[in-house]
């Protein structure tokens, strides 16, 4: 519950989320049947293998729809080239006719605005 409840607070999807429940308690119950089991650990290891298959390369990639407002959001550490990163994405998609726009929601820094 309480990863659960991070996660939504964090807004990600409820879809994933309620997803992300379901299998972990699936495998959690399956193994946990079996005697002298640690049940912390078996929950720690549902979570994280079950993150890592929703994150996998197996899932399709998402598909901007032209036409409809597509968000696509660029997190990363200081100083990673987020800004950078995210200027030659839009500049990319203006080239091909696509109607782009920039969003600074780093209130906290200045100059984060004039950054972009």
């Amino acid at each position: 519950k309480e990863i659960a409840a991070a996660l939504l607070q964090a807004d990600v999807n409820v879809r994933y989320v309620s997803e992300l429940r379901s299998n972990v308690r699936k495998r959690v119950l399956l193994e946990s049947d079996a005697g002298g089991v640690n049940k912390r650990k078996l929950i720690q290891k549902a979570v994280v293998e079950e993150l890592v298959r929703m994150m996998s390369a197996e899932r399709k990639p998402y598909k901007l729809e032209k036409g409809a407002c597509n968000i696509i959001m660029f997190v990363g550490l200081q100083g990673s080239g987020k800004t950078t990163t995210c200027t030659k994405y839009a500049h990319y998609y203006n080239r091909k006719g696509w109607r782009t726009a920039l969003v600074c929601a780093d209130t906290f820094r200045a100059g984060a605005f004039d950054q972009l």
